[in-house]
């Protein structure tokens, strides 16, 4: 992937906001309705919810190598701590509906370098937040007890500071988990996922009064993080 510091023309319209806001709103509605459906396939078994810390590895754009006299630059996502929230609805005895929601805080370190000049850098405050539908297969065929497979699909929120424009990209995610029975409504979790945030091959990411900070030539950005959790069933 590639990233320039040029400031690019761009910029959310009022129409783009409130497309994405209608979006959000018939996920979130289908979303309910799926749950609802899921809740009565499962039977006598009930829902959980988990909660979760964590530490997610941060993710990068890197430019390639400036030409004579060009501007190159990297912009690198910090590493920090995350929170994350999942429900959960059991489908049958090995599997599960998830809807999981993850948080994180950090800064974007951006860097520009011209041929003959002091790098130039600057931080810029993200909030990064992932809302993912998908679910659990548990390797023992009963669900809470041993390992399993989670993964997911939804959407990456970027949210800057300042009067930057936020990002809303559709991601996925896949990962292995544990889980620890401590008792008949209670496990402890242990969790690795992968995020995989799709953005388009050209443009701008994070622009204010039609400049960007960021002008994007590549495919995706690649997160990972490490969760630890407690389950309650419902």
């Amino acid at each position: 992937m590639t990233a320039t510091y040029n400031f690019m023309q761009a910029g959310k319209t009022h129409d783009e906001r409130s497309s994405n806001a209608l979006a959000t709103l018939t996920a979130l509605a289908l979303t309910l309705g799926f749950v609802n459906h899921a809740a009565a396939a499962g039977g006598a078994r009930g829902p959980s919810i988990a909660v979760y810390t964590g530490y997610r590895d941060g993710g990068s754009f890197d430019d390639e190598a400036p030409e004579s006299g060009a501007i190159g630059t990297s912009a690198d996502i910090d590493s920090s701590e995350t929170f994350a929230v999942s429900l959960e609805v059991p489908l049958d005895a090995a599997r599960q509906f998830q809807i999981f929601y993850s948080f994180q805080d950090t800064e974007i370190d951006l860097t520009a370098t011209a041929i003959g000049f002091a790098p130039y850098r600057f931080e810029l405050p993200l909030n990064i937040s992932y809302l993912q539908l998908g679910g659990t297969n548990y390797f023992s065929e009963e669900v809470g007890k041993g390992g399993y497979v989670v993964g997911g699909l939804g959407a990456t929120y970027m949210d800057p500071s300042g009067d930057f424009d936020d990002e809303l990209r559709f991601s996925l995610n896949l990962g292995l988990g544990y889980s620890l029975p401590l008792g008949k409504r209670l496990a402890l979790r242990f969790e690795g996922r992968g995020y995989f945030t799709f953005i388009n091959s050209s443009g701008g990411m994070f622009c204010h009064n039609g400049r960007c900070a960021v002008a994007v030539a590549g495919e995706s950005i690649l997160q990972g993080e490490l969760n630890v959790g407690i389950a309650f069933g419902l």
